[in-house]
């Protein structure tokens, strides 16, 4: 191991997530809805070199697994994401993300006039763009800071 390299301890039990755009690590902690106060062992490495997107971040969470739901909505801030499942420290499973075309209940819209964020009692639905997400009720589009209006 060279001098340049990093190197973070391995997890027995839980998920990597790999290949996270540089800077979005806590975007991606706040999509597990961990913000510390839950005990969760997690490792972060932000803005790692990274041969295929320049500089990467990287988590480690210890005994914790992602939902579809989690990795749905994971997929819109980080859609060249791996998911690594770690068991007695070997990996079991490694996937891809991968953008599904709708996510349901995970965003909140922006748009107060919207009925999804009234006292209806309608899910908010998403459609996913190339470029962001719009809303299935109102077309109001997220472009930037998706993380913002997460609801999960």
């Amino acid at each position: 191991m060279t001098e340049k390299e990093l190197r973070v301890s391995k997890i027995e039990n839980g998920t990597v997530i790999d290949h996270v755009p540089g800077g979005q690590a806590l975007n991606v902690l706040a999509i597990l809805g961990i913000d510390g106060s839950g005990g969760e062992e997690v490792s972060i490495g932000m803005n790692v070199p990274s041969d295929a997107l320049g500089r990467k971040d990287v988590v480690k969470v210890e005994g914790r697994e992602l939902s579809q739901n989690e990795v749905d909505v994971l997929s819109l801030i980080a859609p060249r994401a791996t998911i690594n499942i770690i068991r007695d420290f070997e990996v079991v499973e490694k996937l891809r993300v991968e953008r599904p075309e709708r996510v349901k209940g995970v965003l909140s819209c922006p748009n107060a006039n919207c009925i999804s964020t009234g006292d209806e009692p309608i899910e908010s639905t998403f459609d996913v763009l190339d470029d962001g997400v719009r809303c299935a009720y109102c077309d109001t589009i997220i472009r930037d800071d998706i993380a913002a209006h997460i609801d999960v």
